[in-house]
C-alpha cells in the first residue's frame, strides 16, 4: 500500500471498479494524450479523478464529449462558466463542499478570486480544449 497525493498523482476510475494511480501530473494536453492512450479502452465509462489548486482564472476553455464533469469546490470559491451548445452561457460560484457538474459537450472555464482548491471527476475521454 502506498499513499500519493491526488493533485501529483491524479486516479482512474475503470472497468471491473478498478482504481488506478496515474503518473506525475505534468500539465498540458501531452499528459492528457498519454492518459487517454493508458486508458481510452475504458470508452465512456472511464473517469479521470484530479485534484487542482488555482491561484489564478483559466487562460482556457475545456469540453468533454463522453460524459459528465463533477467539479467539487474543497477550498476557498470559484466562478464555473458553461458555454452550451446553442451558444447561451450561465455561471455559478460555488465554494467548500459545494458541486457543479459540466454536461458532455458543454464548454466550461472557471474564474478564481484568491485562491481555490476543486477535486474534479472526468469523463476524459476526447476532452477538447480552446484559449479563453
Amino acid at each position: 500500500m502506498s499513499v500519493r497525493k491526488l493533485e501529483k498523482h491524479p486516479l482512474h476510475l475503470g472497468l471491473g471498479a478498478t482504481a488506478i494511480p496515474q503518473p506525475e501530473f505534468t500539465g498540458g494536453m501531452e499528459w492528457y494524450m498519454g492518459y487517454g492512450g493508458r486508458h481510452g479502452g475504458d470508452g465512456a465509462e472511464g473517469r479521470l479523478v484530479s485534484m487542482h489548486h488555482f491561484t489564478q482564472s483559466w487562460d482556457s476553455w475545456e469540453m468533454h464529449p463522453a460524459g459528465d464533469e463533477v467539479v467539487v469546490c474543497t477550498s476557498g470559491q470559484m466562478t464555473l462558466i458553461q458555454e452550451f451548445p446553442d451558444g447561451t452561457t450561465a455561471s455559478v460560484t460555488i465554494g467548500a463542499g459545494e458541486y457543479v457538474i459540466n454536461p458532455p459537450g458543454v464548454w466550461h472555464t472557471a474564474d478564481i478570486d484568491g485562491d481555490a482548491t476543486a477535486l474534479f471527476i472526468t469523463a476524459g475521454l476526447g476532452t477538447e480544449q480552446r484559449p479563453r
